[in-house]
């Protein structure tokens, strides 16, 4: 139960921090650039450019129904703890960073490159503390949910390539587009290094004695599978098993706490995937 408390009492305490530097990164750089870097926060700025309503309300509205589909597609713990984040970071933007910090005003290319940076890590911590800012995550894994043979990646790149191309004429410039894809190129590279290594996708290698309880746990929590292998210890030769899983960036968090709980005696290695093939992920069959 102490060991429970003080894990929430971290990832309480990551999602502060993350959305601290998330709003800091929207409101400084972001939102004055004059771009829709895609989600829910995009669409959010765009009706700030017509109703100069506040960002993180919006963002939490627009969150509304994409946590429906969560709770009904997805799973309930899912849109739970998404909906947890969403409030607590467009509280924390709206009533604690766009009251006291500063806009930047220079460069266009500059408050792109610098708000990615500021959004990217606020979103890697956040992720870290095993939530999400929802948006078009949410619609991602759930196209990637419907049409299992289309990547995750290509899922968050379809939606978030709407939301730039209706921002060239909210914004009348193509610029806001251009400069929106440049962002969206920042985050996504800082979220990855945040989280593991750059890459989208972990390899994980999980040698233990209890495969069956911490495979259940990441079918449960985690939506995703894992192949068990018995094996036998070079040393001990004693009998144990090797579980082989692969999850998503936003998942290595969660995955290392379910089988340190799982096992506190068990061994994980974890590798980059820089190309995950088959059900879940991208097709094995080239053209689809």
């Amino acid at each position: 139960m102490k060991t429970l408390l003080k894990q929430e009492g971290k990832n309480g305490l990551l999602l502060l921090i993350g959305s601290l530097i998330y709003g800091i990164g929207t409101h400084a750089f972001v939102e004055p650039a004059q771009i829709a870097p895609g989600g829910a926060i995009g669409v959010a700025l765009m009706v700030n450019h017509y109703a100069d309503l506040p960002i993180g309300m919006l963002t939490m509205v627009i969150n509304i129904p994409l946590l429906a589909l969560a709770w009904f597609y997805l799973s309930r713990r899912f849109a739970i703890t998404t909906a947890v984040a969403t409030t607590v970071s467009s509280f924390v933007l709206d009533f604690i960073v766009a009251p006291v910090c500063p806009v930047y005003t220079g460069e266009r290319l500059l408050c792109c490159l610098y708000g990615g940076i500021l959004v990217g890590a606020g979103m890697g911590l956040i992720f870290m503390g095993g939530m999400s800012t929802g948006g078009t995550d949410i619609l991602g894994y759930v196209l990637q949910k419907k049409r299992p043979q289309m990547s995750i990646g290509r899922a968050l790149m379809a939606v978030d390539g709407v939301v730039l191309v209706i921002s060239i004429f909210v914004f009348g410039n193509i610029d806001a587009a251009l400069f929106g894809l440049i962002n969206l190129f920042a985050t996504t590279k800082v979220v990855d290094s945040v989280i593991y290594g750059g890459e989208a996708s972990t390899m994980a290698t999980i040698v233990t004695r209890k495969p069956k309880e911490i495979a259940e746990r990441i079918i449960r929590d985690l939506d995703r599978s894992a192949t068990i292998i018995d094996a036998t210890g070079a040393y001990s030769g004693k009998d144990t098993s090797v579980l082989l899983c692969t999850v998503r960036k936003s998942q290595f968090q969660k995955l290392r706490r379910i089988v340190s709980d799982g096992d506190p005696r068990a061994f994980l290695m974890a590798a980059e995937a820089s190309e995950v093939l088959g059900y879940g992920f991208k097709q094995l069959k080239e053209g689809d």
